[in-house]
């Protein structure tokens, strides 16, 4: 099973660049681009709260859940 990172996607869909939502979430580009590539193992429900206030989207539309047992079927 695996969680995905889709935060590329919606930043693409809103027009949005790194440096802007940094600005707007609050969080280093360094710690963005990492969710932004899907580098990380944990997001703290804070940042993601402020993630989807500022791109106006659900953590669904960031986060898509695969399971490797039907991926592979």
């Amino acid at each position: 099973m695996s969680i995905i990172l889709r935060l590329d996607r919606v930043m693409a869909d809103r027009k949005i660049s790194l440096n802007e939502l940094s600005d707007r979430v609050g969080v280093s580009n360094v710690n963005l681009s990492k969710l932004k590539t899907g580098k990380v193992s944990a997001i703290r429900f804070s940042t993601l709260n402020a993630i989807c206030k500022a791109l106006s989207c659900q953590p669904g539309d960031i986060l898509e859940f695969i399971d490797d047992e039907e991926e592979n079927e």
